[in-house]
């Protein structure tokens, strides 16, 4: 079989890491992949080293800083679209992993990993058509498949993603490069994923004000968060209200693969609050790395994570969630077993079945 994966873009992000370890785990299945993506800033690879038996094809694409998001959007998916036409008939499946990718390889499959809600209209549109012109459509949790039967009448297949849980158990085991994290950084609590809406990192900020009233040397830090979308006003947004808290949070942007496990694992909590979640990956990879979690109440968590992690619905519960785990860590048998039961080898098999049964 040979399989062509597409995703947006180059940089760390969830969907990104997804595509990239199930073209791997394909791809040791014996499957011909190829993935697909928009390089950017003249990026002609990913952010980290893909396995030799996957074929990478980084398409260029330049944006300027002051170019709408709109305009934005509807340009990435003709540029990607044009590359990807030339080659489209050498493949036996095309398999896109967000409306970006997807709109620009239509018919194909779909993962749709979370659903958002866009002001922007060309993004809106993009969003749409993704979800309802496939030939097929997966979801990686139950949760989010039911929003999808409920929102558009369809059926997407369920098929968990898979967790590296050994590279983060890993991180718990690296004395050296979880101290140099602590000798930077102190104590801290830890957020992935940027600063954005989705993320609820205005929510986090707040929390943190009531958290740190009792805890002077703790310090909240954020890492991750490459986009292609413009998140620039609500970063303001929390810049300003980070002043007004008297709140100095510690902003690390991309994280290399070498860093994220230790630190990950130096953590003393890691916080995922967002509004929107397709499963939970970051918090499954602090799981697996001994180091509690609190996730915002939502039911994709829920079903991934179950009793493994401590819930919370808005800032005062994040605070005294976070308070709790800290003055009291939960045995961290239970994360750790759950982690490892995702495995990104069942993930590739459960794709494989359904890629054969397509016909």
């Amino acid at each position: 079989m040979r399989l062509a994966l597409l995703t947006y873009t180059t940089r760390p992000r969830g969907g990104v890491v997804h595509t990239l370890a199930l073209a791997e785990a394909l791809a040791e299945l014996g499957v011909d992949v190829h993935v697909w993506t928009l390089g950017r800033g003249g990026d002609t690879t990913f952010f980290r080293p893909v396995a030799p038996g996957v074929t990478v094809h980084a398409v260029p694409f330049t944006a300027g800083d002051d170019e709408p998001v709109g305009a934005r959007i509807v340009r990435s998916i003709a540029v990607l679209r044009e590359a990807f036409a030339r080659e489209r008939s050498a493949y036996d499946v095309v398999h896109a992993q967000d409306c970006i990718s997807a709109n620009a390889a239509l018919p194909c499959v779909r993962t749709v990993h979370h659903l958002d809600t866009f002001t922007t209209p060309e993004l809106a549109a993009c969003h749409e058509k993704a979800l309802v012109e496939p030939s097929a459509r997966i979801c990686v949790s139950a949760a989010v498949a039911a929003e999808v039967r409920a929102g558009w009448g369809l059926e997407p297949v369920v098929i968990a993603n898979g967790v590296d849980a050994a590279r983060f158990a890993g991180g718990a085991l690296d004395r050296a490069g979880r101290a140099a994290w602590a000798e930077r950084l102190g104590d801290y609590v830890l957020a992935l994923g940027g600063i954005e809406p989705r993320k609820a990192s205005l929510d986090l900020l707040e929390a943190f004000a009531l958290l740190r009233r009792d805890r002077p040397g703790l310090s909240l830090v954020l890492g991750g968060g490459e986009t292609l979308f413009d998140y620039r006003d609500y970063r303001r947004a929390f810049d300003d209200r980070a002043a007004e808290l008297g709140v100095e949070p510690v902003v690390l942007g991309t994280l290399t693969e070498e860093e994220l496990p230790t630190l990950v694992a130096q953590a003393s909590g890691l916080a995922m609050v967002s509004t929107k979640e397709g499963f939970g990956l970051a918090a499954l990879e602090a799981l697996a790395a001994g180091v509690p979690v609190v996730a915002r109440d939502l039911p994709v968590l829920r079903e991934v994570l179950g009793p493994t992690v401590t819930y919370a619905a808005d800032p005062p519960s994040i605070a005294s969630a976070l308070a709790r785990l800290l003055d009291d860590p939960p045995d961290p048998q239970p994360g750790r077993a759950l982690a490892a039961a995702y495995t990104w080898e069942a993930a590739a098999r459960a794709h494989l079945d359904f890629y054969e049964a397509l016909g």
